[in-house]
């Protein structure tokens, strides 16, 4: 005979209800790039990357600081250089992909050390960590039975332990310990980890500072002669030659200050190599204060004149000859013209003048524009001979000599249009609009003249020199977040991280009960922190009225 029975049947399982698309799409993937990012192997890899990045800032030169000098470098190198340049490796600091190492490091930064200084702050308050149930596994251990009680022995050595965070625990009677026991837990080296993360925060507050600096500072290059007549006052970004400005300034409120260069000199190794600049320079905050009254100041390498929040460099400097043109009426133009070193061990310099005609000479405008006269040519403090090419043998002006084409034409000086100010239009040139008339090597007071009568006299020469002005708003923040960071991380590794524990156990087979067994063991939170061999003397120590800590 058969009994049915029935019975409720299970419930099916139910199938797990799939997460919304956006969960798994956006927010899953944000939360796992965001977790890879405030990593720090992705902090220490940014870095990384910063240091890489600045590498053709520095070996490549930069369009903010010389354009010249970066124009010419693409020129040379062709296809190459214009590639270089589309990729803004002559504009390093101030890249996209530069800009974006940067901000992604300091991101990382930020949500790295964040938790970090949060869970330290917890750590600060937790109490030493409790002794371990077996102390002779420890790497460093000792056990020794000595006289007086327990807590007796535990007060002495905490104690002993000063400069130690430690705690001291009664242990109720068990089945391991019977009469029960002490505990003495102790550690230090929590400054380890603070120094680790004042390091970091510093190194955040660099980054912090040097982004400051760039927004509301300023950057501006000026050639002046130093004759003493020409000067810079910091009112206009039209003063400079170049002017970088950051994001929030607009050039209407710069430190008021004004320069002038009274004489330049320089040094040379016996391999061309410059040893020593020295600018003279007078300054003013007040541009109405009379010119006797100005203050003088030298200005050297690595030394530069602050004044007013700003900072004065010397950049470069070079040869600026002076020539005298000599129309057939008799009148006399005359131009100190910069010439730029091609040659830095020997100072060999190119460079280019023009001279408009006076008025009257010649009959209309059209007439006059035609018989404009342009010079360009080389520059040789000490000149040297290869046939008859013109070259230079040092730095040091002892003969200088200047090997020049005279032109005739239009220079373009009516044009209204921006001309390179150290080399002519070679268009104009290859479409007949300048032509040579004659060319030269002269010394100091000679002439040449052209046909027509004009003569064209080097009459000598002038020093001048490259200033960058330079105001970043942050650079005590930058000096101070770069001395806390080293103090940081002195910190960090000359701190130790360690642990210590004693147990004292009654001797149970000590019928006065006035006798403890003592367990001491140590360990070593980091390999620097190694106890050494000295670890069973210092424990022993530990337990004498005279012990010391300071070797712990």
């Amino acid at each position: 005979m058969t009994q049915t029975i029935d019975r409720p049947s299970a419930p099916a399982p139910q199938t797990p209800q799939r997460p919304h698309w956006i969960k798994r799409r956006v927010l899953w993937p944000l939360r796992n790039l965001w977790r890879s990012l405030t990593s720090m192997r992705t902090a220490l890899v940014l870095l990384f990357l910063l240091a890489l990045a600045a590498i053709p800032g520095a070996l490549l030169p930069q369009r903010e600081l010389n354009e010249q000098k970066t124009l010419q470098y693409i020129s040379d190198h062709g296809w190459l250089g214009e590639w270089m340049d589309k990729l803004q490796f002559f504009d390093v600091f101030k890249s996209a992909w530069f800009t974006a190492i940067y901000v992604l490091l300091f991101v990382s930064l930020v949500g790295c050390l964040t938790p970090r200084i949060i869970e330290h702050a917890k750590s600060l308050r937790t109490k030493p960590v409790a002794a371990p149930r077996n102390l002779s596994r420890m790497p460093r251990h000792i056990t020794e039975t000595v006289d007086g009680e327990p807590a007796e022995l535990a007060e002495r050595i905490s104690g002993n332990l000063r400069g130690w965070r430690r705690e001291v625990t009664v242990r109720e009677p068990s089945k391991a310990y019977p009469d029960g026991c002490v505990e003495v837990s102790a550690e230090k080296g929590y400054l380890r980890e603070f120094g680790n993360l004042v390091f970091h925060f510093a190194l955040l507050a660099l980054l912090v500072s040097i982004a400051v600096g760039k927004v509301y500072g300023y950057e501006g290059t000026r050639s002046l002669v130093a004759d003493g007549e020409q000067g810079l006052c910091n009112t206009s970004t039209a003063v400079y030659d170049s002017f970088r400005a950051g994001a929030l300034v607009d050039g209407t409120n710069l430190s008021p200050f004004c320069i002038r260069v009274d004489d330049f000199s320089a040094t040379f190794l016996p391999d061309g190599q410059p040893s020593m600049y020295d600018a003279k320079i007078r300054y003013t905050t007040d541009p109405r204060t009379p010119s006797s009254q100005w203050e003088e100041r030298s200005v050297r390498v690595n030394d530069p004149l602050r004044v007013s929040g700003d900072r004065v460099y010397v950049l470069g400097n070079g040869f600026a000859p002076t020539f005298t043109v000599t129309f057939p009426n008799g009148e006399k133009r005359t131009q100190t013209t910069l010439f730029i070193p091609e040659v830095m061990q020997t100072m060999l310099s190119s460079g280019a003048a023009r001279f408009d005609t006076p008025a009257g000479l010649y009959p209309d405008e059209d007439t006059r524009r035609k018989n404009q006269i342009a010079l360009e040519g080389l520059f040789a403090p000490t000149a040297s001979y290869d046939g008859t090419l013109l070259s230079s043998s040092s730095p040091e002006p002892s003969d200088p000599q200047v090997a020049i084409r005279i032109y005739r034409g239009d220079t373009g000086l009516d044009t209204g249009r921006a001309q390179n100010a150290y080399s002519l239009d070679t268009n104009m040139i290859h479409q007949g609009r300048l032509n040579r008339e004659a060319q030269a090597n002269l010394k100091v007071g000679q002439s040449a003249s052209l046909p027509d009568g004009t003569k064209v006299s080097f009459d000598g020469y002038k020093r001048w020199i490259s200033v960058q002005v330079s105001h970043d708003p942050a650079q005590v923040w930058v000096l101070v977040s770069a001395i806390v960071m080293l103090v940081g991380l002195v910190v960090s590794l000359v701190v130790r991280r360690r642990r210590i524990w004693a147990r004292l156990v009654p001797d149970s087979d000590n019928g006065d009960r006035r006798r403890t067994v003592v367990e001491i063991a140590g360990l070593a939170r980091t390999d620097q922190a190694g106890w050494g061999e000295g670890f069973d003397e210092q424990a022993h120590n530990l337990l004498t009225d005279e012990g010391t800590s300071r070797r712990l």
